[in-house]
């Protein structure tokens, strides 16, 4: 499995604006559609990478957990679904389905939201406050598959969090996540 870091989005950044298609609901759904008062997170995920596949019960333990405290979270595929059918919006709905996600499980065909959040792996996470303002990027934890392969508990995403709302400043230095690149056209 080839292995890529996040590109680590300049904070401060305003969340890109995006209109995608819920493989799961079967709507459009926008960044203001999901947008939250307290904290919006945005996860480029996909079904097939074993570094996703690895964190998959962590990443619903912490949207689980934060959803109850008004946390929104929105997931983003956006492989190329030719050269990775498994990736395809049609598996996405089975997969979302088969782990439990309780959130939109969106597919990027254009990979043009990809590209405005310089996302470069998968999963990789971004925190954005209540005005949308980048307060965090990078991993969920340090847990790898095969480098790192410890349970995962999501200290990273949940230190974030746990900032945003209780109206601390997120620790600037963070670490960027890894994973498998993100398929490209």
């Amino acid at each position: 499995m080839a292995y890529t870091e996040s590109n680590m989005l300049p904070l401060g950044t305003r969340a890109p604006d995006f209109t995608l298609p819920d493989t799961v609901s079967r709507k459009m759904v926008s960044l203001g559609d999901v947008a939250s008062s307290r904290a919006t997170v945005v996860m480029f995920l996909c079904n097939h990478c074993p570094y996703v596949v690895y964190v998959n019960p962590e990443i619903v333990r912490v949207v689980s957990d934060y959803q109850a405290r008004g946390v929104t979270f929105v997931g983003i595929s956006s492989n190329d679904a030719e050269a990775y059918p498994e990736d395809g919006p049609d598996k996405m709905t089975a997969h979302a389905k088969a782990v439990g996600y309780t959130f939109p499980y969106l597919y990027d065909a254009t990979q043009e939201v990809a590209r405005a959040y310089d996302a470069a792996c998968t999963p990789d996470f971004y925190v954005f406050d209540g005005n949308l303002q980048l307060v965090y990027r990078g991993q969920l934890d340090d847990s790898r598959p095969r480098r790192n392969p410890v349970e995962s508990t999501g200290a990273d995403l949940r230190a974030a969090l746990d900032a945003v709302l209780e109206g601390r400043a997120v620790n600037p230095v963070q670490r960027p996540s890894g994973g498998c690149n993100i398929k490209w056209k």
